[in-house]
Protein backbone atom coordinates (compact mmCIF):
# COMPACT_ATOMS: atom_id res chain seq x y z
CA UNK A 1 0.00 0.00 0.00
CA UNK A 2 1.60 3.01 -1.18
CA UNK A 3 0.86 6.39 1.29
CA UNK A 4 1.53 9.51 -0.93
CA UNK A 5 2.58 12.68 1.42
CA UNK A 6 2.06 15.67 0.28
CA UNK A 7 3.94 18.69 0.92
CA UNK A 8 3.02 20.78 3.89
CA UNK A 9 2.28 24.25 1.98
CA UNK A 10 -0.15 22.36 -0.57
CA UNK A 11 -2.62 20.76 2.50
CA UNK A 12 -5.76 22.36 1.83
CA UNK A 13 -7.82 23.92 4.69
CA UNK A 14 -11.46 24.65 4.99
CA UNK A 15 -11.88 27.88 3.94
CA UNK A 16 -13.37 30.84 5.87
CA UNK A 17 -16.77 31.55 4.75
CA UNK A 18 -17.34 34.24 7.01
CA UNK A 19 -14.47 36.22 6.11
CA UNK A 20 -15.90 36.86 2.42
CA UNK A 21 -19.30 37.14 3.57
CA UNK A 22 -18.59 39.25 6.72
CA UNK A 23 -19.85 42.42 6.65
CA UNK A 24 -16.77 44.07 7.55
CA UNK A 25 -14.95 43.30 4.37
CA UNK A 26 -15.27 46.08 1.51
CA UNK A 27 -15.64 45.41 -1.99
CA UNK A 28 -13.69 47.49 -4.46
CA UNK A 29 -16.26 49.69 -7.03
CA UNK A 30 -15.07 50.62 -10.72
CA UNK A 31 -14.14 54.03 -11.00
CA UNK A 32 -17.08 56.14 -11.06
CA UNK A 33 -19.50 54.02 -9.29
CA UNK A 34 -18.50 55.06 -5.73
CA UNK A 35 -21.02 57.28 -3.93
CA UNK A 36 -18.26 59.47 -2.77
CA UNK A 37 -16.64 60.19 -6.01
CA UNK A 38 -16.11 64.32 -6.06
CA UNK A 39 -16.92 64.11 -9.86
CA UNK A 40 -20.12 62.10 -9.88
CA UNK A 41 -23.15 63.79 -9.89
CA UNK A 42 -26.56 62.22 -10.72
CA UNK A 43 -29.33 63.97 -11.73
CA UNK A 44 -31.18 66.51 -9.51
CA UNK A 45 -33.65 65.33 -7.12
CA UNK A 46 -37.17 65.67 -7.99
CA UNK A 47 -39.18 68.57 -6.70
CA UNK A 48 -39.73 68.51 -3.13
CA UNK A 49 -42.96 69.29 -1.72
CA UNK A 50 -44.31 72.74 -1.28
CA UNK A 51 -45.25 71.38 2.61
CA UNK A 52 -41.65 70.92 3.38
CA UNK A 53 -39.17 73.17 3.96
CA UNK A 54 -35.83 73.53 2.67
CA UNK A 55 -32.78 71.35 4.16
CA UNK A 56 -30.55 73.79 6.57
CA UNK A 57 -26.84 74.83 5.56
CA UNK A 58 -25.86 74.50 9.08
CA UNK A 59 -26.87 72.27 11.36
CA UNK A 60 -29.76 73.25 14.14
CA UNK A 61 -27.20 72.30 16.89
CA UNK A 62 -24.49 74.77 15.68
CA UNK A 63 -26.97 77.52 15.12
CA UNK A 64 -28.15 77.46 19.03
CA UNK A 65 -24.37 77.09 20.22
CA UNK A 66 -23.79 80.12 18.03
CA UNK A 67 -26.31 82.55 19.42
CA UNK A 68 -25.33 80.81 22.91
CA UNK A 69 -21.90 82.28 22.41
CA UNK A 70 -22.28 85.33 20.90
CA UNK A 71 -25.09 86.13 23.81
CA UNK A 72 -22.25 85.58 26.49
CA UNK A 73 -19.68 87.23 24.79
CA UNK A 74 -22.25 90.68 24.77
CA UNK A 75 -22.47 89.95 28.62
CA UNK A 76 -18.78 89.79 29.06
CA UNK A 77 -18.38 93.33 27.01
CA UNK A 78 -21.72 95.04 26.52
CA UNK A 79 -19.79 98.22 24.49
CA UNK A 80 -17.04 96.65 21.57
CA UNK A 81 -16.00 97.48 18.35
CA UNK A 82 -16.57 94.88 15.60
CA UNK A 83 -13.14 94.55 14.30
CA UNK A 84 -13.86 92.10 11.78
CA UNK A 85 -15.35 93.23 8.13
CA UNK A 86 -18.06 92.98 6.51
CA UNK A 87 -19.77 92.76 10.13
CA UNK A 88 -18.02 96.05 11.15
CA UNK A 89 -19.38 98.06 8.01
CA UNK A 90 -16.21 97.94 5.77
CA UNK A 91 -15.55 95.93 2.77
CA UNK A 92 -13.28 93.27 2.70
CA UNK A 93 -10.70 93.96 0.46
CA UNK A 94 -9.47 90.68 -1.21
CA UNK A 95 -13.22 90.37 -2.21
CA UNK A 96 -13.95 93.74 -4.05
CA UNK A 97 -12.17 92.59 -7.13
CA UNK A 98 -14.22 89.21 -7.12
CA UNK A 99 -17.33 91.23 -6.80
CA UNK A 100 -16.21 93.16 -10.07
CA UNK A 101 -15.32 89.92 -11.61
CA UNK A 102 -18.70 88.25 -10.96
CA UNK A 103 -20.31 91.53 -11.96
CA UNK A 104 -18.41 91.71 -15.62
CA UNK A 105 -19.46 87.96 -16.20
CA UNK A 106 -23.06 88.14 -15.56
CA UNK A 107 -23.05 90.92 -17.85
CA UNK A 108 -20.87 88.95 -20.43
CA UNK A 109 -23.12 85.85 -19.65
CA UNK A 110 -26.76 87.60 -20.70
CA UNK A 111 -24.85 89.02 -23.64
CA UNK A 112 -23.65 85.56 -25.09
CA UNK A 113 -27.27 84.00 -24.37
CA UNK A 114 -29.30 86.85 -26.15
CA UNK A 115 -26.86 85.88 -29.12
CA UNK A 116 -27.26 82.43 -28.58
CA UNK A 117 -30.99 82.24 -28.13
CA UNK A 118 -31.16 83.45 -31.56
CA UNK A 119 -29.62 80.01 -33.04
CA UNK A 120 -30.75 77.62 -30.31
CA UNK A 121 -34.77 78.30 -29.30
CA UNK A 122 -35.36 78.07 -26.06
CA UNK A 123 -39.01 76.04 -24.94
CA UNK A 124 -40.76 77.14 -21.87
CA UNK A 125 -43.73 75.56 -20.71
CA UNK A 126 -47.02 77.81 -20.37
CA UNK A 127 -48.33 76.27 -17.45
CA UNK A 128 -45.25 75.46 -15.45
CA UNK A 129 -41.63 76.29 -14.89
CA UNK A 130 -40.11 73.63 -17.20
CA UNK A 131 -37.55 74.66 -19.93
CA UNK A 132 -36.41 72.86 -22.70
CA UNK A 133 -33.87 73.16 -25.27
CA UNK A 134 -33.63 73.07 -28.82
CA UNK A 135 -36.57 73.45 -31.61
CA UNK A 136 -38.95 70.65 -30.34
CA UNK A 137 -40.29 70.12 -27.13
CA UNK A 138 -39.90 66.70 -25.15
CA UNK A 139 -42.69 64.47 -24.71
CA UNK A 140 -41.63 63.59 -20.76
CA UNK A 141 -44.66 64.02 -18.59
CA UNK A 142 -43.90 66.25 -15.81
CA UNK A 143 -45.91 69.18 -16.07
CA UNK A 144 -47.19 70.12 -12.30
CA UNK A 145 -49.23 73.49 -13.37
CA UNK A 146 -52.65 74.22 -13.47
CA UNK A 147 -54.50 71.67 -15.59
CA UNK A 148 -51.97 69.14 -15.78
CA UNK A 149 -54.34 66.32 -14.94
CA UNK A 150 -56.53 66.72 -17.92
CA UNK A 151 -53.67 66.69 -20.14
CA UNK A 152 -51.88 63.72 -18.16
CA UNK A 153 -49.07 65.73 -17.41
CA UNK A 154 -47.71 67.00 -21.07
CA UNK A 155 -46.36 70.00 -21.29
CA UNK A 156 -47.45 72.83 -23.21
CA UNK A 157 -44.75 75.22 -24.75
CA UNK A 158 -44.26 78.27 -25.78
CA UNK A 159 -41.01 80.39 -27.31
CA UNK A 160 -39.00 81.18 -24.07
CA UNK A 161 -36.47 84.39 -23.24
CA UNK A 162 -33.00 85.07 -22.18
CA UNK A 163 -34.11 85.07 -18.21
CA UNK A 164 -35.94 81.90 -18.94
CA UNK A 165 -32.32 80.25 -19.02
CA UNK A 166 -30.59 82.05 -16.47
CA UNK A 167 -32.98 82.92 -13.44
CA UNK A 168 -31.93 85.16 -10.63
CA UNK A 169 -34.60 86.23 -7.87
CA UNK A 170 -34.28 89.89 -7.09
CA UNK A 171 -33.71 91.41 -3.71
CA UNK A 172 -34.01 94.71 -2.19
CA UNK A 173 -31.49 97.37 -2.32
CA UNK A 174 -30.46 98.37 1.32
CA UNK A 175 -28.57 101.63 1.13
CA UNK A 176 -26.93 101.14 4.37
CA UNK A 177 -26.46 97.51 4.92
CA UNK A 178 -25.40 97.80 8.43
CA UNK A 179 -26.99 100.79 9.78
CA UNK A 180 -30.21 99.86 8.33
CA UNK A 181 -30.14 96.03 7.29
CA UNK A 182 -34.05 95.28 7.19
CA UNK A 183 -36.88 96.65 4.81
CA UNK A 184 -40.53 97.09 6.68
CA UNK A 185 -43.64 96.20 4.71
CA UNK A 186 -44.19 99.71 4.95
CA UNK A 187 -41.15 100.75 2.93
CA UNK A 188 -41.86 97.77 0.13
CA UNK A 189 -43.15 100.18 -2.67
CA UNK A 190 -40.27 102.65 -1.93
CA UNK A 191 -37.14 99.91 -1.87
CA UNK A 192 -35.86 99.27 -5.32
CA UNK A 193 -35.46 95.74 -6.49
CA UNK A 194 -32.78 94.22 -8.43
CA UNK A 195 -31.32 90.86 -9.08
CA UNK A 196 -29.95 89.48 -6.16
CA UNK A 197 -26.71 88.70 -7.72
CA UNK A 198 -26.45 92.28 -8.54
CA UNK A 199 -26.90 93.19 -4.82
CA UNK A 200 -24.55 91.01 -3.78
CA UNK A 201 -21.76 92.44 -5.59
CA UNK A 202 -22.85 96.14 -4.61
CA UNK A 203 -22.46 95.49 -1.02
CA UNK A 204 -19.01 93.62 -1.78
CA UNK A 205 -17.70 96.91 -3.36
CA UNK A 206 -19.15 97.07 -6.63
CA UNK A 207 -19.86 101.13 -7.06
CA UNK A 208 -22.83 101.33 -9.27
CA UNK A 209 -24.74 105.01 -10.17
CA UNK A 210 -28.36 103.73 -10.32
CA UNK A 211 -27.85 102.00 -7.12
CA UNK A 212 -25.72 104.09 -4.42
CA UNK A 213 -24.93 102.77 -1.45
CA UNK A 214 -22.87 103.81 1.66
CA UNK A 215 -19.62 103.30 2.02
CA UNK A 216 -17.81 103.41 5.78
CA UNK A 217 -14.47 104.15 6.59
CA UNK A 218 -14.69 103.39 10.40
CA UNK A 219 -15.71 100.57 12.02
CA UNK A 220 -19.25 100.57 13.96
CA UNK A 221 -19.42 99.71 17.37
CA UNK A 222 -22.09 97.37 18.98
CA UNK A 223 -23.90 98.30 22.08
CA UNK A 224 -25.86 95.53 23.64
CA UNK A 225 -26.40 94.23 20.37
CA UNK A 226 -27.54 96.75 18.51
CA UNK A 227 -25.12 98.37 15.78
CA UNK A 228 -24.53 102.19 16.82
CA UNK A 229 -22.45 104.53 14.64
CA UNK A 230 -19.72 107.19 16.01
CA UNK A 231 -18.47 108.07 12.78
CA UNK A 232 -18.54 111.82 12.80
CA UNK A 233 -18.17 112.43 8.60
CA UNK A 234 -20.46 115.72 7.85
CA UNK A 235 -21.37 116.45 3.85
CA UNK A 236 -21.58 119.73 3.02
CA UNK A 237 -24.52 119.33 0.04
CA UNK A 238 -24.25 122.92 -0.77
CA UNK A 239 -20.25 123.15 -1.93
CA UNK A 240 -21.10 119.87 -3.72
CA UNK A 241 -24.13 121.72 -5.82
CA UNK A 242 -22.19 124.76 -6.08
CA UNK A 243 -18.84 122.03 -7.32
CA UNK A 244 -21.53 120.61 -9.71
CA UNK A 245 -23.02 123.40 -10.98
CA UNK A 246 -20.00 125.58 -11.96
CA UNK A 247 -18.69 122.19 -14.04
CA UNK A 248 -21.90 121.82 -15.55
CA UNK A 249 -21.62 125.70 -16.83
CA UNK A 250 -22.82 125.81 -20.21
CA UNK A 251 -21.24 129.47 -21.03
CA UNK A 252 -17.67 128.67 -20.35
CA UNK A 253 -16.36 128.36 -23.88
CA UNK A 254 -13.53 125.67 -22.58
CA UNK A 255 -16.32 123.69 -21.37
CA UNK A 256 -18.36 123.84 -24.98
CA UNK A 257 -14.77 122.53 -26.65
CA UNK A 258 -14.66 119.73 -24.19
CA UNK A 259 -18.02 118.76 -24.59
CA UNK A 260 -18.28 119.11 -27.85
CA UNK A 261 -14.90 116.91 -28.23
CA UNK A 262 -16.71 114.27 -25.74
CA UNK A 263 -19.68 114.00 -27.45
CA UNK A 264 -17.64 113.61 -31.28
CA UNK A 265 -15.91 110.96 -29.37
CA UNK A 266 -18.60 109.12 -28.19
CA UNK A 267 -20.18 109.02 -31.52
CA UNK A 268 -17.26 107.50 -32.86
CA UNK A 269 -16.83 104.84 -29.86
CA UNK A 270 -20.99 104.00 -30.87
CA UNK A 271 -20.55 103.65 -34.51
CA UNK A 272 -16.95 101.78 -34.00
CA UNK A 273 -19.03 99.53 -31.32
CA UNK A 274 -21.94 98.81 -33.82
CA UNK A 275 -19.40 97.69 -36.56
CA UNK A 276 -17.55 95.37 -34.13
CA UNK A 277 -21.27 93.57 -33.14
CA UNK A 278 -22.07 93.40 -37.00
CA UNK A 279 -18.15 91.03 -37.00
CA UNK A 280 -19.46 89.61 -33.82
CA UNK A 281 -22.37 88.20 -36.22
CA UNK A 282 -20.04 86.52 -38.45
CA UNK A 283 -17.94 84.97 -35.73
CA UNK A 284 -18.12 81.10 -35.15
CA UNK A 285 -21.05 80.26 -32.82
CA UNK A 286 -18.63 77.77 -31.01
CA UNK A 287 -16.70 80.63 -29.39
CA UNK A 288 -19.66 82.71 -28.19
CA UNK A 289 -21.00 79.51 -26.58
CA UNK A 290 -16.90 78.83 -24.71
CA UNK A 291 -16.78 82.34 -23.45
CA UNK A 292 -20.88 82.05 -22.15
CA UNK A 293 -19.38 78.73 -20.48
CA UNK A 294 -16.70 80.36 -19.23
CA UNK A 295 -18.78 83.35 -17.61
CA UNK A 296 -20.94 81.57 -16.39
CA UNK A 297 -18.20 78.91 -14.30
CA UNK A 298 -16.27 81.95 -13.37
CA UNK A 299 -19.85 83.74 -12.17
CA UNK A 300 -20.87 81.15 -9.87
CA UNK A 301 -17.64 80.28 -8.50
CA UNK A 302 -17.21 83.78 -7.55
CA UNK A 303 -20.62 84.59 -5.77
CA UNK A 304 -19.96 81.34 -3.51
CA UNK A 305 -16.45 83.18 -2.39
CA UNK A 306 -18.21 85.99 -2.13
CA UNK A 307 -20.93 84.39 -0.25
CA UNK A 308 -18.66 82.85 2.73
CA UNK A 309 -18.16 86.46 4.39
CA UNK A 310 -21.29 88.52 3.28
CA UNK A 311 -24.52 86.87 3.98
CA UNK A 312 -27.53 85.87 1.96
CA UNK A 313 -30.78 84.71 3.48
CA UNK A 314 -33.56 82.41 1.56
CA UNK A 315 -37.63 81.90 3.01
CA UNK A 316 -37.38 78.05 3.87
CA UNK A 317 -40.93 77.53 1.97
CA UNK A 318 -40.45 80.01 -1.49
CA UNK A 319 -37.90 81.42 -3.63
CA UNK A 320 -37.38 84.99 -1.89
CA UNK A 321 -33.42 86.04 -1.04
CA UNK A 322 -32.59 88.83 0.47
CA UNK A 323 -28.78 89.84 0.56
CA UNK A 324 -27.70 91.28 3.53
CA UNK A 325 -27.26 90.26 7.28
CA UNK A 326 -30.95 90.29 8.15
CA UNK A 327 -33.98 89.34 6.47
CA UNK A 328 -36.55 91.92 5.50
CA UNK A 329 -40.29 92.33 6.99
CA UNK A 330 -42.00 92.56 4.45
CA UNK A 331 -45.06 90.47 4.21
CA UNK A 332 -45.64 89.31 0.73
CA UNK A 333 -44.92 84.90 0.85
CA UNK A 334 -47.63 82.99 0.45
CA UNK A 335 -46.09 79.70 0.90
CA UNK A 336 -47.50 76.88 3.34
CA UNK A 337 -47.87 78.24 6.79
CA UNK A 338 -47.44 81.98 5.57
CA UNK A 339 -51.16 82.26 7.68
CA UNK A 340 -49.08 81.34 10.74
CA UNK A 341 -46.25 83.83 10.27
CA UNK A 342 -48.64 86.64 9.40
CA UNK A 343 -47.28 86.64 5.82
CA UNK A 344 -43.50 86.80 7.07
CA UNK A 345 -40.96 84.50 5.26
CA UNK A 346 -38.98 81.82 7.50
CA UNK A 347 -35.58 83.67 6.86
CA UNK A 348 -32.83 81.00 6.51
CA UNK A 349 -28.86 80.75 5.29
CA UNK A 350 -29.67 80.85 1.38
CA UNK A 351 -26.85 78.62 -1.14
CA UNK A 352 -25.49 78.82 -4.74
CA UNK A 353 -28.73 77.52 -5.98
CA UNK A 354 -31.11 80.07 -4.18
CA UNK A 355 -28.68 82.79 -5.53
CA UNK A 356 -28.46 81.92 -9.05
CA UNK A 357 -31.27 79.02 -10.07
CA UNK A 358 -29.56 76.28 -12.08
CA UNK A 359 -32.66 75.53 -13.68
CA UNK A 360 -32.22 71.82 -15.01
CA UNK A 361 -32.89 70.69 -18.18
CA UNK A 362 -33.01 67.39 -19.97
CA UNK A 363 -30.27 66.83 -22.41
CA UNK A 364 -30.34 66.19 -25.91
CA UNK A 365 -27.70 64.06 -27.75
CA UNK A 366 -29.58 64.02 -31.19
CA UNK A 367 -31.40 67.60 -32.26
CA UNK A 368 -32.38 66.50 -35.51
CA UNK A 369 -34.14 63.42 -34.00
CA UNK A 370 -36.94 62.76 -32.50
CA UNK A 371 -38.35 64.56 -29.42
CA UNK A 372 -37.42 62.70 -25.55
CA UNK A 373 -40.02 59.75 -24.79
CA UNK A 374 -41.58 59.44 -21.81
CA UNK A 375 -40.96 55.65 -21.49
CA UNK A 376 -36.91 56.47 -21.91
CA UNK A 377 -36.75 59.40 -19.44
CA UNK A 378 -34.76 57.07 -17.09
CA UNK A 379 -32.49 56.68 -19.50
CA UNK A 380 -32.13 60.42 -19.79
CA UNK A 381 -29.46 63.05 -18.14
CA UNK A 382 -30.01 66.34 -17.15
CA UNK A 383 -27.63 69.70 -17.06
CA UNK A 384 -27.74 73.32 -16.22
CA UNK A 385 -29.54 75.24 -18.82
CA UNK A 386 -26.81 77.35 -19.47
CA UNK A 387 -24.68 74.04 -20.12
CA UNK A 388 -26.90 72.81 -21.96
CA UNK A 389 -27.46 75.55 -24.33
CA UNK A 390 -23.69 75.92 -24.89
CA UNK A 391 -23.26 72.56 -25.33
CA UNK A 392 -25.73 72.62 -28.38
CA UNK A 393 -23.98 75.50 -29.72
CA UNK A 394 -20.34 73.83 -29.93
CA UNK A 395 -19.04 73.71 -26.53
CA UNK A 396 -16.73 71.09 -24.75
CA UNK A 397 -18.94 69.22 -22.50
CA UNK A 398 -17.89 70.30 -18.48
CA UNK A 399 -15.74 67.52 -16.75
CA UNK A 400 -18.55 68.00 -13.53
CA UNK A 401 -21.33 67.66 -15.82
CA UNK A 402 -20.45 64.07 -17.87
CA UNK A 403 -22.02 62.02 -15.08
CA UNK A 404 -24.87 64.01 -15.23
CA UNK A 405 -26.04 64.40 -18.70
CA UNK A 406 -25.18 60.27 -18.62
CA UNK A 407 -22.73 60.59 -21.53
CA UNK A 408 -21.91 56.70 -20.83
CA UNK A 409 -25.86 55.64 -21.12
CA UNK A 410 -27.14 54.20 -24.59
CA UNK A 411 -30.92 54.53 -24.67
CA UNK A 412 -32.73 51.90 -26.70
CA UNK A 413 -34.93 52.73 -29.39
CA UNK A 414 -38.67 53.40 -28.76
CA UNK A 415 -39.33 49.68 -30.28
CA UNK A 416 -36.97 47.70 -27.90
CA UNK A 417 -38.21 49.35 -24.18
CA UNK A 418 -40.08 46.37 -23.28
CA UNK A 419 -36.99 43.97 -24.12
CA UNK A 420 -35.01 46.27 -21.85
CA UNK A 421 -34.76 44.59 -18.28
Amino acid sequence: MNIILKPQHLLSKKPNLTHFFSSKTTIPLPYGTETNDPSYKDIPKPVRDKSERKPYVTPMKMLIKRAKEEKEARKLQPCRMLENPPDNGLLVPQLVPVAYQVYEAREVLLSGISKLVKVIPVQKCRFCHELHIGHVGHEIRTCTGPGSGMRSSTHVWRKGRVHDVVFSPKSYHLYDRVGKPRVVHDESRRVPRIPAIVELCIQAGVDLEKHPTKRRTKPVYSIEGRIVDFEQAKENDENERNLHDENLDPLIGSDLGTKFDEARNFIVDKETDQLEESHEGVTDLREISIGTMESWFKMISGAKKIMEQYGVLTCGYCPEVQVGPKGHKVRMCKATKHQHRDGLHAWQEATIDDLVAPNYVWHVRDTNGLPLDNKLKRYYGKAPAVVELCVQAGAPVPGQYRSMMRLDVVPPDRDEVDLVA
